[in-house]
């Protein structure tokens, strides 16, 4: 081997030959090529001159290459490995500064369904009926629900029994959210490493594992669907952009089975319904339609329209419904084309034009006429409102007020982009403009998923976490190419070695024209000074690479303590268990919700019905174990319509609608005490509204603001409101705990008339320690026949005013000479 030539004492910089220009690659590819240093600007070697590339700081040349790429495997899999544990840990603050416990409302049906599965069998869950649902309609759960999230935690719970480790239900249902979102950062990680480089996948796994926007769904408790769902998302689409790169059936059918998964784990499926499809058409406008596309797409749609027929609350929908249409339309235009390829091949050109015009007019006129056909025939559904609430803010609240009285289900703000993705939504914009440089067949899907993504996290806040790992993926893939940039060692040449470079190399006259036309071009006008200075290295000197790596770490840091603290402070805390601050800093745990379950059931009959609205009607029968009128499945407007009217009444048109349902104790949630402001009489307005759309004579909102249009609950609150059932259960005996002074609303931060409310057809049952559950046991009807507000002012020793009716009845009876009627008691 021939000795390296020495440097002259003064070369600052070590050179690299290379027969090609380099491609901008991580530090670890250029190590692997260090080793051919040498330090003049060309090396002759035969007939050929290399090129020299500079390097901004020495390299190792003693390093084999297969050493280099062991290392950077070994490196990238522990790296991967911690990013999982990170996304993982930084999901448990809930379990540790509480306990293990189910979040929310949604997650204890879920819960309680998964009891069942796991303790009576997969048979009897498909099967179940349950009567205390709905009372008194009762709900078929196993064809109303979507099962795949209980179906995954009973399988988990099933093969830890297997191993030997008895583990509660209870325990792998708060678990499964954190377990699922470390398979998560695993997934993203491989799907952003299709669109870029491995170093992205690392940058996107390590942010979607800690951004708050993934992280408010996916903490240890929250077992509900989006727990295993994203997931499944990110799987469905890796698979896919595998099965269309590589023209696989075998990855086609693995993203059918993602997507099936999907299907029976979420109603978000329609997301990777539509996604697919488009990128699929977007291709085709593009004239990229290839053996590839068709293979990957046709085994997707096959496969997993089957697998989502098995699903009994999807069954025929993927062929019914107006939401499955356009997969099943690209479905249709891959096959016409596929057969429009391979009649060209066989027929003469001008045969075939006038051939393929043909029959593409008639496809498409009978397709045409068979869609219309078949949707004002009723057999195609029409669009959900959920889909036209997509495109139309307004919608929901005129036409569908239960979906609109959501509060996730509202326009996103603009701080909480911010707030959910930190430094993410500005790196977001400048990976998807490299996805537009490049321009490849996968980045064209990072394309789609960005704009589609982007316009539904801003029309709904619980599409944020739709958005979420997309803007994971394109800041990570705009972060890692401005790192590589800056660490990298090759300095790219400047425009003068260019153009020393291609001056010695033959051109054709037209590129040697269009150089000079470009140099006349140039304005004579420089800079002096400081200004017109050039260092040798430039903007790739070692003081601005650690300028520029410095403040990249630094957003880095600021990232994951944003992400930490928020996750801490605003998504770890279970909705039925509180937490403030003592003045001495100390914690203090506000219990209230599970206090009064767990009241309901020690005190009351197992067939006690409770009515309450249905934010809380899958906590009381997890926790409380009763029959409810309502609860969150909301798939029955009129029932759910019924308990807004009871609430919105005043006691003598309620009443009847109590003792109607068979309830025995009524469940309100208030917060003027301790200044809770997720409590009932902030939700009331929506109460009305449900009721107003069904009973729009007897239920009015105007008649619960004021004269100015105000909403109060002090002495300006209107009749109608003050006598409602909902303003009588919140602020009954409120007045007691201020001493003889004004009683003070801290929600709403109004003065509450000091008058008792008095209370006719309802006794209070429990009130707990906090007062923000109250309940209260439904009268019977008198024994002996005398109205409840009669026996209420018999009690109290108060002497009830004669109605209309019995003054006119006593009179006729005086007039006749007969003994004056008693008052009706």
């Amino acid at each position: 081997m021939a000795p390296k030539a020495k440097s002259p004492p003064g070369t600052p910089l070590k050179t690299t030959p290379l027969s090609t220009p380099l491609p901008r690659k991580a530090s670890a590819d250029i190590l692997s090529k260090s080793s051919l240093a040498v330090d003049d600007e060309t090396l002759p070697s035969g007939n050929t001159t290399l090129k020299v590339r500079k390097l901004a700081y020495p390299l190792p040349t003693h390093i084999s290459p297969t050493t280099i790429n062991n290392t950077e495997s070994l490196l990238r899999f522990i790296i991967l490995a911690l990013i999982c544990g990170a996304a993982i840990g930084s999901r448990l603050f809930a379990v540790i500064r509480f306990e293990s416990v189910i979040h929310e409302f949604d997650p204890w049906f879920n819960y309680r369904a998964s009891k069942v599965l796991v303790n009576e069998g997969f048979y009897e869950f498909w099967n179940w009926f349950d009567p205390t649902a709905w009372y008194p309609l009762g709900r078929t759960v196993g064809t109303t629900l979507y099962p795949g999230l209980m179906v995954t935690a009973g399988l988990i719970w099933h093969f830890l029994r297997l191993i030997n480790m008895p583990v509660d239900i209870r325990n792998v249902c708060v678990m499964l959210a954190p377990g699922f979102a470390g398979l998560t950062a695993w997934t993203t990680y491989l799907f952003t490493t299709e669109m870029s480089t491995p170093s992205a996948g690392l940058l996107a796994a390590a942010f979607i594992g800690i951004a708050p926007g993934y992280i408010s769904r996916s903490v240890a408790g929250s077992y509900d669907n989006e727990a295993i769902a994203i997931f499944l998302l990110m799987g469905a689409f890796y698979s896919w952009i595998k099965a269309m790169k590589t023209g696989s059936a075998l990855w086609g059918m693995v993203t059918a089975l993602f997507y099936g998964w999907m299907v029976a784990a979420w109603g978000g499926y329609v997301f990777i319904t539509n996604m697919i499809p488009l990128h699929a058409f977007v291709l085709i406008l593009m004239g990229r339609f290839n053996n590839r596309l068709y293979t990957a797409y046709s085994s997707w749609y096959v496969i997993g329209t089957i697998s989502s027929m098995q699903v009994p609350f999807v069954e025929f929908l993927p062929i019914r419904t107006s939401e499955h249409m356009a997969a099943l339309g690209v479905f249709g235009l891959l096959q016409l084309i596929a057969f429009v390829e391979i009649v060209r091949r066989l027929v003469p050109g001008k045969q075939f034009q006038l051939l393929l015009r043909a029959f593409v007019v008639l496809v498409f006129v009978i397709s045409f006429a068979a869609l219309v056909v078949l949707t004002f025939s009723g057999w195609i559904a029409p669009f959900a409102g959920r889909f036209y609430s997509l495109w139309d803010t307004g919608y929901a609240k005129v036409h569908m007020p239960i979906i609109a009285s959501v509060s996730e289900h509202q326009p996103t703000a603009w701080p909480s982009f911010f707030f959910d993705l930190e430094m993410l939504i500005f790196f977001f914009p400048a990976g998807v403009f490299w996805c537009f440089k490049e321009l490849r067949d996968e980045q064209i899907f990072i394309i789609i998923y960005a704009t589609l993504s982007a316009y539904f996290a801003g029309v709904m806040v619980r599409l944020m976490l739709v958005i979420t790992p997309v803007v994971c993926v394109a800041a990570a893939i705009a972060f890692s190419k401005l790192l590589e940039a800056y660490i990298d060692p090759v300095i790219p040449e400047s425009e003068e070695e260019l153009e020393e470079a291609t001056a010695h190399q033959p051109m054709s006259k037209a590129k040697a024209k269009k150089i000079a036309a470009a140099q006349q071009n140039k304005s004579e006008f420089n800079f002096t000074g400081i200004l017109g200075g050039k260092g040798e290295k430039g903007v790739f000197g070692l003081d601005t690479r650690f300028a520029v790596v410095s403040v990249l770490s630094l957003f880095l840091f600021l990232f994951v303590y944003h992400c930490t603290w928020v996750t801490s402070s605003a998504y770890s805390s279970p909705s039925v268990v509180l937490a403030s601050r003592n003045p001495d800093g100390s914690q203090n745990i506000i219990d209230d919700f599970r206090e009064a379950y767990y009241w309901i059931r020690q005190n009351t009959e197992k067939d006690s019905v409770v009515m309450s609205w249905w934010d809380y009607g899958y906590q009381i029968a997890g926790m409380a174990d009763r029959p409810t009128l309502v609860d969150n499945n909301t798939w029955n407007n009129t029932h759910i319509a019924t308990v807004g009217k009871a609430m919105s009444s005043n006691e003598d048109a309620a009443y009847p609608i109590l003792r109607k349902h068979d309830v025995d104790y009524v469940l309100v949630i208030f917060g003027g005490l301790l200044g809770y402001s997720g409590d009932d009489i902030n939700k009331f307005l929506w109460m009305v509204r449900i009721a107003q759309g069904e009973w729009p004579d007897e239920v009015q909102e105007h008649n619960y603001f004021t004269q100015r249009g105000e909403y109060a609950v002090d002495e300006r609150a209107t009749p109608t409101m003050k006598n409602s059932l909902m303003y009588k259960m919140s602020y009954y005996r409120f007045h007691e705990l201020f001493g003889g002074h004004p009683a003070q609303d801290r929600v709403r931060g109004q003065q509450i008339p000091s008058t008792g409310i008095q209370l006719d057809t309802l006794d209070e049952a429990f009130t707990s320690e906090n007062w923000i559950v109250r309940i209260y046991k439904v009268k019977k009807e008198d024994p002996i026949g005398r109205e409840l507000k009669a026996v209420s002012s018999f009690e109290g020793g108060k002497k009830l005013k004669k109605s209309a009716s019995s003054s006119n009845a006593a009179l006729a009876s005086g007039a006749g000479g007969g003994r004056k009627s008693r008052p009706n008691m």
